[in-house]
């Protein structure tokens, strides 16, 4: 049995049925139209350190784009031609770690960080993961096909933030 196939089917019975490649999300014309048509969207992430949050960024590979302030409390890391993340210092959402080692691995262990979670598309999940684990980042949930046809690993910064880092895959038939 694959260790990989618990995980996949306790989540599978959290969450329900599974999603086709086509399914997930890879640009802003992903849905139709309506109403309103958001032109970009930026997370702000809540971080208590800035200048050590830069430092980790860059550690997984992003660069410091911009910082604010004397001293600054306010920046943004970015990846490639469009990812970017705005840092707040102190402010602007909410952070904290949770006592949890893991996440996706226990029931309720997704539940203990107080940050914000999201999910990054990359193209060799494995790949990242090694370089990750590499510069010494804390890797809560190795990779692992999902039953919604991802395969995602886990990523935690110290402020208890999550990065769900993933690339979708076509099902088995």
């Amino acid at each position: 049995m694959d260790p990989g196939d618990s995980t996949r089917n306790r989540v599978n019975e959290r969450y329900g049925d599974v999603a086709t490649v086509g399914q997930i999300p890879r640009s802003a014309g992903c849905y139709p139209a309506s109403i309103m048509e958001a032109k970009g969207l930026t997370p702000i992430l809540n971080v208590s350190d800035i200048a050590s949050t830069f430092a980790w960024f860059e550690k997984w590979g992003w660069k410091k784009l911009w910082d604010w302030g004397t001293p600054p409390t306010f920046g943004a890391v970015g990846s490639g031609k469009e990812a970017c993340i705005f840092l707040c210092q102190g402010a602007q959402g909410g952070r904290g770690r949770g006592a949890n080692t893991t996440t996706f691995q226990q029931d309720g262990d997704e539940e203990g960080d107080k940050g914000v979670w999201m999910s990054v598309w990359v193209d060799d999940v494995d790949e990242m993961h090694k370089q990750c684990v590499a510069a010494g980042l804390e890797v809560t949930f190795p990779p692992t096909d999902m039953p919604w046809n991802v395969r995602e690993m886990h990523l935690r910064h110290p402020d208890g933030h999550v990065f769900r880092v993933g690339r979708g895959f076509e099902p088995k038939k």
